[in-house]
């Protein structure tokens, strides 16, 4: 029998278990991504063999970037707060310290304990440092009207840091090409830093206010059918996202500055209500296709070859460095404990890091350092996704039962 119908038959059913019995599965100490997780491996060589795929990096660098747009406009759609420094002390702590903590910390024990190069290891720090913004919807604002700060500042952190580990992936890309850091690192700082982070905050605005300014002029004249307005959010997010690219900003980060735009901009509140829920509809679907393909890549041979050093760093980001780093950054803030220690815990890795990993295999990590940094990374993602979809619903059940209601 043809693989393709039987293939097309196990994603329907998944599809019917996953929509139908939500309502079960929401009550369960299980992740849907962890679901999608059991049925990509079900489905691989060491299953039932119906997944026999072994796309390249470039299939999963665009596959992964796509994700990963959809998802940081829905995470700006949902930023619910004025733009003012104080509003947003959490998001500050978790990219201005977390992030670099980790990335630090991450290239140390690769250094250290993997015997990579510090450019290597910063590589691997910057592939592995951002929390995933697809998988996390348990743990992220639920709605506009969501005040929450652990909710909002995980929302808001997923949407930025996976934007803003680029510069330390270049970093790492630079140090594999020329070791010899003296030769790049003033252009480093110039263009990959400075320059493309300032265009794509700019460029997020611009194109964001521009097609939401040609929306509306356009809508006074003759409404647009009801059943294709909401791919103005497509628009935007693909629009922002080559325009930004093609000066040289980073698309990531203008793409989550276009949601937010877009959020602010149209007077009629249903407007973005309905584009948000567009987006997260499709942000779904591409979640059951990427876990899926991430399921049945596994291979035990070289998960078992490079067990050590995955062990290693997975178990030292997600019991350490992460919830360490987080209490470090957040020192001084007036946030209750449990917060805090959520806050740490809730560091999940996924799409991100398997983007982030695509492009560096695209760009010239290769040969042993390569082999080792992607299933280290494989590993992480998947003992994230196992870890963290088991804790997530007992642990924020416990929170909004204990803490949310508290200010502090």
């Amino acid at each position: 029998m043809d693989t393709h119908i039987l293939n097309l038959l196990v994603i329907s059913l998944l599809l019917l278990v996953v929509t139908l019995g939500s309502g079960w599965i929401s009550r369960l100490p299980l992740s849907y991504a962890l679901i999608y997780l059991g049925v990509g491996l079900l489905l691989s060589p060491y299953g039932l063999n119906l997944i026999q795929l072994r796309p390249d990096a470039e299939f999963l660098e665009r596959l992964t970037e796509f994700v990963v747009l959809v998802s940081l406009f829905s995470c700006g759609l949902k930023m619910n707060r004025p733009l003012r420094w104080g509003a947003w002390n959490s998001t500050v702590r978790l990219i201005g310290l977390l992030m670099p903590i980790s990335i630090i910390a991450i290239a140390a024990v690769g250094h250290w304990g993997l015997g990579l190069g510090w450019g290597e290891g910063i590589l691997l720090g910057a592939i592995l440092a951002p929390t995933d913004p697809v998988l996390a919807s348990e743990v992220q604002l639920t709605h506009p009207e969501d005040l929450d700060e652990l909710r909002f500042g995980l929302t808001s952190e997923g949407g930025l840091n996976d934007a803003l580990a680029f510069p330390f992936v270049y970093f790492g890309l630079h140090a594999l090409e020329d070791s010899n850091w003296e030769n790049w690192l003033k252009q480093w700082v110039a263009v990959d830093l400075i320059w493309a982070i300032a265009a794509g905050l700019v460029m997020g605005i611009v194109v964001a206010r521009g097609i939401v300014w040609i929306d509306k002029r356009l809508q006074t004249f003759r409404p647009a059918d009801v059943l294709m307005e909401d791919f103005v959010a497509l628009g935007i997010i693909l629009a922002t996202y080559a325009l930004t690219e093609l000066v040289h900003g980073y698309g990531f980060v203008a793409v989550f500055v276009a949601g937010i735009v877009a959020q602010r901009s149209y007077r009629n509140p249903e407007k973005h209500l309905s584009q948000l829920e567009f987006t997260e509809r499709i942000e779904k679907l591409l979640e059951v296709g990427t876990i899926l393909l991430l399921g049945s890549l596994l291979r035990v041979e070289p998960m078992l070859r490079f067990a050590i050093p995955s062990v290693l760093v997975a178990g030292t980001l997600i019991v350490l460095i992460r919830p360490l780093g987080t209490w470090i950054s957040t020192i001084g803030a007036n946030y209750h404990p449990a917060r805090r220690w959520l806050f740490g815990w809730f560091g999940i890795r996924g799409v991100g890091s398997l983007y982030y990993l695509s492009y560096a295999l695209g760009a010239g990590l290769e040969g042993q350092t390569g082999e080792l940094i992607a299933w280290v990374t494989y590993t992480t993602v998947a003992i994230s996704v196992i870890i963290h979809g088991i804790s997530s619903t007992p642990l924020m059940n416990w929170y909004e039962r204990h803490v949310s209601h508290l200010r502090a």
